[in-house]
């Protein structure tokens, strides 16, 4: 099991690769580091939860995320997993794959955009009123940032639900994902809220269907104001 811990010397080895300060360097490494938009180049059009799960996901969604309003698909593919009638003024996905996403029928428009490369997202400051991300939360190497990214383009008041299940690519998932359980998944996501600022306290639920289905866990908060200088990523 990797020491997400680390000694000293790890711990010092810059924010890069630490989760920004929140755990070891070492807890975000992973087994292929090569270049993210290589790994997805080729369209897999796959959804990663099953039926029972994609079902409990759009309820979800139906619950938190405001209509009328523009959403952001944080890490997007080829589905986005909006409930059937949901309405929406744009959705727009940011996602590694373009020929993924322009199948994606939820999708208003979409950017290719790599979070781990660049975490600093290509909006605007409160461009947008909700913001999902969904069964991609494991490939995240600078979690804070990213969350303080989204923070900063939602309007106050403005949801960001992030889902998960107990499936990924092991090979892409970071090390501190790989060691924990579903419950320590759930407080982790938790902990990137709490740790990344300008949100109010996180839901943490067990929204999985049950039977025969794949598990869904989800955790949301709602934006506060920014802080004073904003705080972009970098």
């Amino acid at each position: 099991m990797t020491d997400i811990h680390g000694d000293a010397a790890s711990r010092e080895a810059g924010p890069d690769r630490a989760g920004d300060g929140l755990l070891s360097p070492v807890a975000y490494t992973r087994e292929d580091e090569s270049p993210d938009d290589r790994f997805y180049s080729f369209p897999r059009r796959v959804v990663h939860i099953d039926d029972g799960a994609i079902a409990a996901l759009g309820r979800l969604y139906a619950e938190v995320l405001p209509t009328g309003g523009r959403l952001l698909d944080l890490m997007s593919s080829w589905r986005s997993h909006l409930p059937s009638g949901f309405t929406a003024r744009e959705v727009v996905g940011l996602g590694l794959n373009a020929e993924e996403m322009a199948d994606n029928p939820q999708l208003t428009s979409h950017v290719v955009h790599d979070v781990n490369r660049h975490p600093r997202l290509p909006f605007g400051s409160g461009e947008f009123d909700g913001a999902m991300c969904a069964v991609s939360i494991q490939y995240v190497i600078h979690p804070l940032r990213v969350f303080r990214e989204v923070r900063r383009v939602l309007r106050p008041g403005s949801p960001f639900v992030v889902s998960f299940s107990n499936r990924c690519f092991p090979t892409k998932a970071v090390a501190v994902w790989l060691d924990s359980t579903d419950q320590h998944h759930m407080m982790l996501v938790r902990s990137y809220f709490e740790a990344a600022g300008g949100w109010k306290d996180p839901t943490v639920e067990d929204r999985s269907p049950g039977g025969s289905s794949d598990p869904l866990y989800a955790v949301w908060s709602v934006t506060t104001k920014l802080p004073p200088d904003g705080a972009p990523a970098t």
